[in-house]
């Protein structure tokens, strides 16, 4: 998963999110699921997708359910940081939103649907036995 944060919600926002996941994981050949915002069908978008070599996938219009996964993210997001205090600036908030999902989010909360395992113990599995 890649993450950025911004004032809008822009082409430029989504390609920085897509380049961290890529520095992050680098899945040459992975697919990429969005909804149908502006931002993932603009041509910067999709220049970046196919510049790492990654296909794009899109929900259906009106199926609310390809967003559950992320609307549950946000909503643990908004009351494990967001609702938790004032944030003075963006920047402030930046940090703790990237120390929640580093830490906590991806190494410490098991999840049902990952046979109770957190993110990375997940993914070092899968990892560990597809290279095998």
């Amino acid at each position: 998963m890649g993450y950025s944060i911004d004032s809008r919600m822009t082409s430029e926002l989504a390609v920085n999110a897509l380049r961290n996941a890529v520095a992050l994981r680098g899945r040459s050949g992975a697919i990429v699921h969005s909804d149908r915002g502006s931002q993932f069908r603009s041509h910067a978008y999709i220049h970046a997708l196919r510049a790492a070599g990654l296909r794009g996938s899109m929900a259906r219009v009106g199926t609310c359910a390809d967003n559950a996964a992320m609307e549950s993210f946000f909503a643990l997001l908004q009351k494990n940081v967001l609702n938790r205090r004032r944030w003075t600036t963006r920047h402030e908030l930046r940090l703790a939103i990237v120390t929640w999902i580093e830490k906590t989010y991806h190494r410490r909360r098991r999840q049902n649907a990952l046979e109770r395992l957190t993110p990375i113990e997940y993914e070092t599995l899968h990892q560990t036995a597809h290279a095998a």
